[in-house]
């Protein structure tokens, strides 16, 4: 396992950003519960291993919650993504969240994976809101393993219990 290390975004770091996004969410920005977002403009956290840049997490902080909005890991298995998860979290408590939570869609199942075994829970699907997204950026109809791609799906973690 290679080492690697978290350091915040900067201004440097914004055509990487929306090269990334463009190139693994299909468009230089995100939209998530039919808001439009453009990551590079966001707060995030660069993991790095020299100089390479090998993932991303870009976050929203707002009425006392922390939204994760991306988080993209080059390398699988490492340890990467959690640490930039750790590295989010750890702001939002120290900003005073009580919430740090994200939607994903319901074909995403290495996402669903992912967060749940790292204490969040499922707690709303937004029914057919795919469609929406559809007109502003292509998502294709059928996603991982098959999957339609029709809902979004927000999980949370509760930040009170670990303050």
């Amino acid at each position: 396992m290679a080492e690697f290390h978290i350091r915040p975004t900067n201004a440097d770091d914004a055509d990487w950003i929306a090269g990334l996004i463009s190139e693994r969410w299909g468009a230089q920005f995100i939209v998530a519960h039919g808001q439009v977002y453009h990551c590079k403009d966001l707060a995030g956290f660069v993991a790095l291993q020299g100089n390479e840049k090998v993932g991303l997490v870009t976050y929203v902080i707002a009425h006392g919650s922390c939204e994760i909005v991306s988080l993209d890991s080059l390398q699988q298995g490492n340890g990467i993504g959690t640490a930039l998860l750790q590295a989010v979290k750890a702001v939002a408590i120290e900003r005073g969240c009580k919430r740090l939570w994200l939607v994903t869609t319901n074909d995403n199942l290495n996402a669903l994976r992912f967060y749940q075994k790292r204490g969040f829970c499922l707690v709303k699907i937004y029914r057919n809101t795919i469609e929406n997204t559809r007109r502003l950026k292509p998502v294709p109809l059928i996603g991982s393993q098959g999957i339609p791609v029709r809902d979004e799906i927000e999980l949370e973690m509760t930040l009170e219990e670990v303050l």
